[in-house]
């Protein structure tokens, strides 16, 4: 049975203690197993209270980011580089604190729309400083979970068989996936086929529609996927992503290009997604055992 969790930015972009607080109740009593936060400083969050609270409500936690320009791991100059080791070190540790074992995200590059086309340095450039992100994390307890994202928000990872090659090339062992469904929905020739020729390597999984908002009101074929995923044996995360410009802060909504408010009754977004996960997951079961089952007389 998949485990579901939701962003915290269905609730809120914000990170102080009160809007940290109502996101936890929200994402507990709406009975999602886990809530992923966009990285947190420890400089303006309360990190030993967070774990805390987490414990207590008996929810997992996951870590997502894109590094920033001035920490991209595959760019030419040497010091942004090693400061993109520190920003994803920083970031390991954090997960860690949490009670965490995922950091997710645009990892090894820079979020953002790039301006050249991909290089093979680049590319060298990128995994030799992620394996020894990589190692570290190992020690913490934490996977890393490469996203593999659309060609306006990367030029590196976009679609899982680059992801694929790129973790066969860092060659340590906690690294995996974190493929989400919006992007694939823009890069992947056939998402079924995708999840099922990277089912080993797979970490994490975010489900978001075409337009970010309401699941199962865009284009995205989720049957397709729900089959796919239970066809692979999927046991983990099935997270549940959607922006809204009222509550996505300005930086993310600008990278991304959230421009309309496609909800407003977060509650009711959040509520409705946790149900069509679950019942498409059932589906996608009673769906295989009929196919496996030969009805003799």
């Amino acid at each position: 049975m998949s485990k579901i969790g939701v962003h915290s930015y269905v609730w809120s972009a914000g990170s102080s203690k009160d809007e940290i607080e109502k996101a936890l109740a929200n994402t507990h009593d709406l009975g999602f197993d886990l809530i992923e936060f966009s990285y947190l400083d420890p400089a303006q969050v309360d990190v030993d209270w967070l774990a805390a609270r987490l414990k207590t409500l008996n929810l997992d936690v996951a870590i997502s980011m894109g590094l920033p320009l001035e920490g991209d791991i595959s760019s030419r100059d040497p010091a942004v580089v090693a400061h993109g080791v520190e920003i994803l070190r920083n970031a390991v540790a954090l997960t860690r604190d949490l009670g965490g074992t995922k950091l997710a995200g645009i990892l090894s590059s820079a979020h953002g729309k790039q301006e050249t086309l991909p290089s093979r340095h680049a590319w060298d450039t990128s995994v030799s400083a992620f394996a020894k992100v990589a190692e570290t994390a190992k020690s913490a307890g934490v996977t890393l979970n490469l996203e593999i994202v659309n060609r306006f928000e990367s030029n590196m990872l976009n679609t899982a068989a680059q992801g694929m090659a790129y973790i066969a090339d860092v060659g340590v062992s906690n690294v995996f996936l974190h493929l989400d469904t919006f992007h694939m929905n823009i890069e992947e020739a056939d998402i079924g086929m995708a999840i099922r020729h990277a089912s080993d390597k797979i970490g994490y999984i975010h489900l978001g529609e075409s337009h970010r908002g309401y699941l199962g009101t865009g284009n995205i074929d989720f049957a397709a996927i729900f089959d796919a995923l239970v066809e692979i044996g999927w046991q983990d995360y099935v997270t549940f992503e959607s922006f809204s410009s009222a509550i996505v802060d300005r930086d993310l909504s600008l990278k991304t290009g959230i421009w309309r408010d496609l909800w407003t009754d977060n509650v009711a977004l959040a509520r409705h997604a946790r149900a069509f996960i679950t019942v498409g997951m059932e589906t996608a079961r009673l769906k295989s055992a009929l196919t496996k089952k030969a009805h003799l007389p």
